[in-house]
């Protein structure tokens, strides 16, 4: 994911609502130690640095306040660009990334986000205005049927707890623990639903109020915190509605997916499917269950929904996939038989960090529109990434749900209602409290509403995915109506696929007239469908790995007058034949009310109809929400029919606006008719990328080929995005894949020597476009620096100097190499004499190197003066310079010492400590 949209909630609001969640408590270095960088054209930001030794370069940045685990990827990026994921360190506050050879002088504007949210600066304060108090949306009629009024079934609640599973790549087992709730005494088998909570600390120590850890197993004195547990609630209301519930325990992947390529989705695939296998072995053989299996209603395999939270959603999306589609045999931890059919998924406030969707299996995805962990609402994905990529006729729902925060859908990570730590993930600043999502505003949902209308949803899906009951699709198509039992909560749907027909689509050809076609992702204003500079976010353009994309595109619509019509016409004809409405997803600013269009359509013999007209008011929308998101509008298709045109070829679509001035956005329209058909999966090619590990040698050149494995059948359509390991630029192919073959060819040619560097690594990113599913979507070529590091010297160039004359010490290597090498200096209080003070050097320098003050005068070891220099490729040295001051005062002979240190700032036990002298001037 790589363009960080502004959702501008300052640095210090983020961590201190991070702090004020579970977070790591161990220091990883002194507190008193400022994390410091050269001041030459080489800098990095305060908090930055690059350390690591022994050809194990590392981008170093430290939070001011312990960041909790949570779902979001941590990223650092250099403006529009994704550097990497960083791997956390225990204390919470230390993020660390390998380096390529990227140099320092490349890293400008670095950046740390989480969805789109900075973590490391403060947002301008023009992003950080808004509405002082945010309009609630008007409420939808009523539903005929409510799915989340409790059935009438008697239920049984229990656990089961089997031996841990190893899966491939990580380290420590992963436990077996699951707790069951189902009928009791039901007749036949009974449908299975199965919850995968999210990422979230994994232990925690009873009696405190914040001592939590992301450990696995836990410590003596810990106690595992219990994130499956968390969906009880939702779990009761199935099981009296008739269905069989199960919510499994992931504690130990989520310890050990920082470690993930992939952020841990194969993993969670592979633990889904261990235990349906485990259910499969009990629906045939009773006697061998566990006693609450036993006892509770007998499930049936053949109609299985999956419900996952945050990474849960990724990881039930992977599970989906690997039932239909089989991952490499060396990347899964489970292998057998697929016994069992899923029949749908329910994807909550979910990551899709691949945007690897899987078309033909229906979906529901809710997105909390208060959101404080996955921020971008990236899981929008899951209904727009599924577009044209196979049979269409899977019902792809997104439930945005006004009010509602990350965490509350769980009850352990609730306050109040868990047993360990818990907070809320929208952090607002109380005395600029966020007029969407604070609490106490109108649009914010409390923890009891909001976990109503998340088990009302997850109902619901099951209803329409499990029992077939059409009657409920109203709730989760589009269709604005509205189930009594999540009130007061408002909830707005649209969707894809079902018995959509004739898409227009901005992608694949499509002209544009009287507005602008422009790109979801992209660097350039002018291009990218919402200026980077925008306050708030758009879930329909989250960003991905690469800086621009092709194929995510949607119409913008700008005027200043009524009557100018925007018109769409696709590369060929269109039918609507068999559609009784046209219904468009459109979205319009946040806050924004009465915005008007005439819709009309064109066919092929130039007939022109308008079919209505809509109305659209945008959602409650702050800085810090991603509030530009698409509502459905539907215009019935009886003007055509009446007019005799010819819905069989339709050329255009045409949106004329009513309103005075305004903008909008078209993501695009179908033909639509009430029914849910079967959704049938295709038979599809499968790609997943790997990943080779190589030395670069000491001389020579060595051609390599990016690993990438084509499975399944037939043949389809993929983006492979080559990206070029300095610049993060990708060059794009579409290339055809078909099983066995080789389609996906990228040589990466590395090259031998004897100059200390970086590892580099020679990535590609691959997503589907049509007839295929891509599993896991990153890898490449990693070419491992295999020359030592050089020997580092700090020697006197001038230490014994008059004062108002500079002292100087020369860093140097031994040897010129082909990367940066940083290298940290550390001020130490002298052990005998006079020490230099804050008042003896020049304060400008002062102020440049520890960011301090003069005054009060003290000793310059107190200044916090740890210093980290910079050798440049090719170079052996770099000097650091003390410019002294002269005064009018009488005084002794002054002293001062510097050291090289490690990377906490501790003096290297092999290394002198060199002291430098100042002298009164005569």
């Amino acid at each position: 994911m790589i363009r960080a949209r502004r959702i501008c909630v300052t640095a210090v609001a983020v961590l201190a609502a991070l702090a004020g969640s579970p977070g790591l408590a161990q220091a990883e270095q002194p507190p008193e130690s400022r994390l410091l960088s050269a001041t030459n054209d080489n800098s990095l930001p305060p908090g930055w640095r690059i350390d690591g030794k022994s050809g194990a370069r590392e981008l170093v940045w430290r939070a001011p306040k312990a960041v909790p685990m949570g779902d979001a990827r941590v990223e650092f990026r250099t403006g529009d660009r994704l550097l990497g994921v960083p791997k956390p360190a225990r204390d919470g506050r230390t993020f660390r990334l390998a380096l390529d050879e990227a140099r320092p002088a490349q890293l400008s504007d670095l950046q740390v986000t989480a969805a789109g949210r900075r973590l490391d600066a403060a947002a301008d304060d023009t992003h950080t205005s808004g509405p002082r108090g945010a309009r609630v949306p008007a409420q939808a009629p009523a539903n005929d049927v409510d799915p989340g009024r409790p059935g009438s079934y008697r239920t049984v609640t229990g656990e089961y707890d089997l031996d841990p599973v190893r899966l491939p790549g990580y380290a420590t087992p992963i436990e077996m623990r699951a707790q069951v709730v189902a009928p009791k005494n039901a007749t036949g088998s009974r449908p299975l639903a199965l919850f995968l909570h999210g990422r979230h600390s994994t232990c925690y120590k009873p009696g405190t109020e914040d001592d939590i850890t992301g450990d696995w197993p836990c410590a003596d004195g810990y106690k595992p915190i219990p994130s499956d547990k968390g969906y009880l609630a939702d779990q009761q209301l199935l099981a009296s509605q008739g269905y069989v519930t199960v919510s499994i325990s992931a504690n130990g992947i989520n310890a050990q997916d920082w470690q993930a390529e992939d952020a841990g989705a194969q993993a969670r695939s592979s633990l889904v499917r261990q235990h349906l296998a485990r259910w499969a072995d009990w629906t045939a053989h009773r006697s061998t269950a566990p006693a609450v299996v036993r006892e509770a209603a007998k499930a049936d395999l053949s109609r299985v929904l999956l419900v996952g939270h945050s990474r849960g959603g990724e990881g039930v999306n992977r599970a989906a996939m690997d039932s239909l589609y089989p991952p490499p045999a060396a990347e899964d931890g489970y292998q057998g038989p697929v016994r069992w059919k899923v029949r749908g998924t329910v994807l909550v406030g979910p990551t899709i960090f691949g945007q690897n969707p899987v078309a033909d299996v229906p979906n529901v995805t809710l997105l909390p529109g208060c959101d404080g962990d996955v921020s971008d609402l990236q899981g929008e994905d899951f209904v727009d990434g599924t577009r044209g990529v196979s049979r269409g006729t899977a019902l792809h729902s997104a439930v945005y749900i006004v009010g509602a925060n990350h965490n509350y859908f769980n009850s352990e990570w609730t306050p109040g209602e868990a047993e360990a730590p818990a907070s809320d993930d929208f952090w607002t600043d109380p005395e600029q409290p966020d007029p969407v999502c604070s609490p106490g505003a109108a649009t914010r949902l409390t923890a009891a509403q909001q976990h109503k209308a998340g088990s009302t949803y997850i109902a619901a899906a099951a209803r329409l995915f499990l029992a077939g009951d059409d009657r409920v699709r109203p709730l989760l198509d589009g269709s604005g109506k509205r189930a009594p039992s999540a009130d007061p909560a408002r909830v707005l749907t649209h969707a894809v696929g079902g018995r959509r027909s004739g898409g227009f689509l901005p992608d694949g050809g499509a002209k544009v007239t009287g507005a602008r076609l422009c790109s979801a992702i992209d660097p350039d204003p002018a291009v990218a469908c919402l200026d980077p500079e925008t306050p708030g976010s758009s879930p329909h353009f989250a960003s991905w790995e690469t800086e621009k994309e092709t194929g995510r595109s949607a119409v913008d619509l700008t005027w200043s007058a009524p009557g100018t019509a925007a018109r769409i016409t696709p590369a060929k004809p269109l039918s609507l034949r068999d559609s009784q409405k046209l219904a468009l997803r459109v979205f319009v600013p946040p806050n924004t009310s009465g915005t008007k269009f005439d819709v009309s359509v064109t066919d092929s013999s130039d007939r022109r109809v308008t079919l209505g007209s809509v109305k659209v008011d945008g959602l409650p929308g702050s800085a810090s929400t991603a509030s530009y998101w698409a509502q459905e509008l539907r215009v019935p298709l009886s003007a055509a029919t009446r007019a005799g045109l010819d819905l069989r070829h339709v050329t255009s679509l045409e949106l004329t606006p009513r309103s005075q001035t305004g903008r909008a956005w078209l993501m695009d329209a179908w033909g639509w008719a009430p029914g849910t058909p079967a959704a049938k999966a295709a038979a599809l090619p499968r790609v997943d990328v790997g990943r080779t590990i190589v030395k670069e040698g000491d001389s020579g050149t060595r051609t390599y080929r990016i690993p990438v494995e084509i499975s399944g059948h037939g043949s389809g359509q993929v983006r492979v995005y080559v990206l070029e390991p300095d610049s993060g630029r990708a060059e794009t192919r579409l290339v055809t894949v078909r099983p066995g073959s080789h389609a996906i060819d990228v040589p990466v040619e590395v090259k031998g020597d004897t100059d200390y560097g970086y590892d580099v690594e020679y990535d590609i990113a691959v997503k589907a476009v049509h007839n295929a599913v891509v599993g896991k979507h990153r890898g490449g070529v990693t070419a491992e620096n295999d020359d030592p590091e050089p020997v580092i010297t700090l020697t006197p160039v001038a230490d014994r100097v008059t004062e108002g004359e500079t002292l100087t010490w020369r860093m140097s290597v031994d040897a010129p190499t082909a990367v940066d090498i940083w290298q940290p200096i550390r001020v130490l209080p002298v052990t005998e004499g006079t020490e230099l003070s804050t008042k003896d050097v020049d304060p400008q320098w002062l102020q440049d190197w520890s960011g301090d003050v003069p005054d009060p005068e003290r000793r310059l070891s107190d200044a916090n003066l740890w210093v980290w220099l910079n050798i440049p490729p090719g170079s052996t040295s770099a000097d650091f310079i003390v410019p002294t001051v002269q005064d009018q005062v009488a005084e002794p002979t002054e002293s001062m010492r510097v050291a090289l240190t490690d990377n906490n700032a501790e003096p290297l036990p092999d290394k002198p400590v060199l002291t430098g002298t100042v002298l009164e001037r005569p």
